[in-house]
């Protein structure tokens, strides 16, 4: 994948040459008229719920918080989207709180033709494609299958199925007809499955046709906590680029058993929202599997996360990387994107946690120009005080001796993504008692 004027971004996971695509001005009317139509949604769903139906009143007085989620992009390459033609797939997820019911948001946000769902069902995974047992079937509106319109997320019914924390659910998704994953999280770091034809959502044992590592269409799971949930947003770092594939070992997942462990009166929920090669100031045209910025994501991935109490930000690297090597991006840039955020958040009573930016010496794209500018932004965070909360990831990975390098212990070998240790050691730096006092104040 190449971007005019300065170098082609390194392979990562989830980046590639894309086929030819709507313009940037286009791509943004069409995304502009999707965001409006999902900001009317919950305004026409509350309308359609009767104040005197037995239905509303539950609803109404259901807490619910998000235990899982990913964050939707693409659509990918032609050449490397994924189509499933009457088969069902099962797709793997963490919850980090658990809960009596459960409900999921299915997402064609990316896509630009209807979505036909026949069926869908959700159980514990007891190993691999496997269900403990039956899946519980799920429905939408009443109807075991539903059509989502293009640009369109949907959202199942509450379904009776106790969750426990840090359990492993199987999400089962059928089509009855060819349908292409246009609305994809790529970067999993997790098997995800493929059937056989047929409809296999209520099959405890599926039978697997191929194993994908990417989250089709799902982007969200919800149980009845009551808990707060805090949305973390960002890059690759975030997504979990060099960590161990099936493990759960991203940062946030670190993050999520720290906070069961340590503070586990407190019933936090972690919803990662990274994206690999995201960044937070403009989008990569060439690349729509990395996302939208965040500037345009965020009212989607994190004002529409159910139960969202606070906000966790790393983001910012690749905006420094993607710029010009000699000349790259000014710093003040990078605050006043940050401010946007920290404001926007704020204006929805949602307290935002910082994270300084992560060493990148050795690097494929690393200039002593973009370095000079994440360490003014390191800096800024550091004197400034934008945020209501600062973890100084910078401090904790970093190399004692040569503090501009990625400690060796910590380095997944491209000297920007951590490993394991590395991700573990960023969740530790987490100062997690204020960050438990400054979920208890945000007001979602």
């Amino acid at each position: 994948m190449a971007i005019p004027a300065f170098p082609a971004i390194p392979a990562f996971p989830d980046l590639s040459d894309a086929a030819s695509r709507p313009s940037s001005r286009r791509r943004g009317l069409i995304d502009g008229q999707r965001r409006r139509l999902l900001l009317g949604v919950p305004a026409l769903a509350g309308a359609l719920a009767m104040p005197g139906s037995a239905g509303a009143q539950a609803r109404s007085t259901t807490l619910w918080s998000a235990t899982w989620g990913c964050a939707p992009a693409g659509p990918p390459p032609a050449a490397s989207t994924l189509s499933f033609s009457a088969q069902t797939l099962r797709l793997i997820v963490r919850a980090t709180v658990g809960g009596s019911r459960v409900r999921i948001r299915l997402s064609n946000e990316r896509g630009n033709t209807d979505l036909h769902v026949g069926a869908a069902a959700i159980g514990l995974r007891l190993g691999g494609a496997v269900v403990a047992g039956n899946s519980v079937p799920l429905t939408f509106g009443g109807s075991r299958g539903i059509v989502i319109p293009a640009g369109a997320p949907a959202v199942s019914d509450p379904v009776a199925l106790p969750v426990a924390p840090m359990s492993d659910l199987a999400v089962s998704i059928y089509f009855p007809g060819t349908v292409q994953a246009t609305t994809i999280h790529n970067a999993a770091y997790q098997a995800n499955y493929i059937s056989s034809g047929g409809d296999h959502t209520n099959v405890a044992n599926m039978p697997v046709q191929r194993a994908i590592a990417s989250w089709p269409y799902l982007t969200e799971v919800d149980v009845d906590a009551g808990a707060p949930v805090l949305v973390v947003a960002g890059d690759s770092v975030t997504d979990g680029v060099g960590s161990s594939s099936g493990l759960n070992r991203r940062w946030p997942d670190f993050l999520a058993r720290r906070l069961q462990a340590e503070l586990p009166a407190q019933r936090v929920a972690v919803v990662n929202r990274g994206i690999s090669a995201n960044r937070m100031l403009a989008d990569t045209d060439t690349a729509l599997i990395a996302g939208n910025d965040l500037l345009e994501r965020f009212d989607r991935d994190v004002l529409s996360t159910a139960g969202v109490r606070g906000l966790a930000l790393l983001i910012g690297i690749n905006d420094i990387v993607y710029s010009p090597s000699s000349r790259p991006l000014s710093p003040e840039s990078m605050f006043a994107g940050y401010r946007q955020l920290i404001e926007r958040a704020h204006v929805h009573g949602i307290p935002v946690m910082g994270a300084t930016l992560p060493p990148f010496y050795g690097f494929v794209y690393y200039t002593p120009a973009r370095e000079a500018v994440r360490q003014a932004v390191n800096a800024w965070m550091r004197s400034a005080a934008p945020f209501d909360l600062l973890a100084d990831i910078d401090v904790a990975l970093r190399s004692a001796d040569t503090p501009h390098i990625l400690r060796a212990q910590f380095d997944s070998g491209d000297h920007l993504h951590p490993n394991d240790n590395g991700y573990q050691a960023l969740a530790a730096a987490v100062p997690l008692p204020a960050l438990a006092a400054l979920l208890a104040r945000g007001s979602g």
